[in-house]
């Protein structure tokens, strides 16, 4: 109720923003999780097309994010948040129709290309909206996110009993229905004044050293909340002998980030400054791997079962600990850090490049995640080889602790902007 109450305090297009986000990351998720799977077992394609196929379509979105920053700076937020949401409609609408590899690789690359291109407008469209209540907007909309990831994938579940083609559908019409929504509801904002050209905004932006600094730092929210996907469901299904066991981390992470999202925002507002609560919440998601670290070589090697009941999984649970402890503090390492990280990255430009500066952390995150899971699933493989399972989650805890220290740098040599800055 404390976050229903926290979210009508706000602007009336700050909340269909937040409904907004719902939608989105709803009917990403209702497709997302199954479309490897259909891919390899419904059309039988190749492991390494498979793997190709999703690349293209995160390397597309994050690689193009600072493209559609900038864009919204010029064109407007409005219009490029309805052209993502219906290019990715038509993109998830053809994964349901089409079987050869050059069709799904053009639906893979639409897809991840809406994304460039509605993502950096809405977080800048929330910022500028959200005024003085950015950071709580920041807050309210990882919430709003969360849900729709715990909803998307049950909702794909129930519908691909039926067929895959009817889960594609479905995720496009929720895109379909959010482009319409937005067209119908959201409010026309004419972009600021242009000073200069791209390249001269992206010049000025990287001679900003401590903003590069910043998002050197800051992306490491984002390769060790990537765990969450790679190295924590390995370990998992290694000591459980179970892949549905993997399920109980994401369910630990979205009620962590549904339940306490605000209060922690709001308690971290009141009590510390922005460079404080980013530096504690890279140090906690650090320390999470701790348990992991220590743990890891002193774990059997659950032999394989067939049993992925519930009653296994809870079986699991003691095997599983302290996986789910470290999801839990990494969870709230990035609910500590995550909407001061966001409120802080346009504070250091032009009001006027809100858009450019959001899109430029995020490809930075997404360019850092994937230099981070190469590295962490070659010091995996390593780890194996040489009888050093700890290796994988000692690095990781020592990358968060090096985060986390150059923030403490970038606090100590006062490169922050104001906390009133906007």
């Amino acid at each position: 109720m404390s976050t229903i109450r926290a979210a009508r305090s706000l602007p009336r297009t700050v909340q269909l923003l937040l409904l907004n986000q719902f939608g989105v990351n709803l009917g990403f998720y209702l497709l997302v999780p199954y479309l490897a799977t259909h891919l390899r077992e419904n059309l039988h394609l190749a492991t390494g097309v498979v793997g190709a196929i999703i690349g293209a379509r995160c390397l597309s979105q994050q690689g193009l994010t600072l493209f559609g920053g900038s864009a919204a700076d010029r064109i407007g937020c409005r219009p490029l948040i309805i052209t993502g949401c219906a290019l990715r409609a038509v993109g998830f609408g053809a994964f349901a129709f089409l079987d050869n590899v050059p069709g799904l690789l053009a639906a893979a690359l639409v897809t991840g290309v809406a994304g460039a291109v509605f993502s950096p407008a809405t977080r800048a469209y929330l910022a500028v909206e959200s005024g003085s209540q950015r950071l709580r907007a920041f807050a309210l909309f990882n919430v709003a996110g969360e849900a729709g990831t715990l909803l998307g994938p049950l909702l794909g579940g129930i519908l691909l009993a039926v067929e895959f083609r009817v889960v594609a559908t479905t995720a496009a019409a929720v895109f379909a229905l959010l482009t319409i929504a937005q067209a119908l509801t959201l409010p026309a904002r004419a972009p600021r004044p242009v000073a200069q050209s791209v390249l001269a905004d992206w010049r000025e932006m990287g001679a900003n050293r401590h903003f590069l600094l910043f998002i050197c730092a800051t992306s490491g929210l984002f390769v060790l909340y990537n765990q969450l996907y790679l190295t924590l469901p390995l370990e998992v299904s290694r000591v459980s002998g179970m892949d549905s066991a993997v399920a109980v981390l994401f369910i630990a992470s979205t009620l962590v980030t549904l339940c306490l999202q605000v209060r922690i925002t709001d308690w971290c507002q009141r009590h510390w400054e922005p460079a404080t609560a980013i530096g504690v919440g890279l140090t906690l998601c650090g320390l999470a791997f701790a348990p992991l670290a220590i743990t890891g070589s002193l774990q059997p090697t659950a032999a394989g079962t067939h049993d992925d009941g519930i009653v296994a999984v809870l079986g699991s649970l003691p095997a599983i600990f302290p996986a789910i402890l470290a999801t839990i503090v990494l969870t709230l390492g990035v609910a500590v850090a995550q909407p001061f990280v966001l409120d802080r990255t346009p504070a250091f430009g032009r009001g006027a490049l809100t858009g450019t500066y959001l899109g430029a952390n995020a490809m930075a995150g997404g360019l850092a995640a994937a230099i981070g899971n190469t590295v962490v699933g070659c010091a995996t493989d390593l780890g194996i080889r040489l009888d050093m399972p700890w290796l994988p989650w000692t690095l990781l805890v020592g990358y968060g602790l090096s985060c986390a220290v150059l923030i403490g740098v970038l606090r100590v040599r006062a490169a922050f902007p104001d906390q009133d800055r906007s």
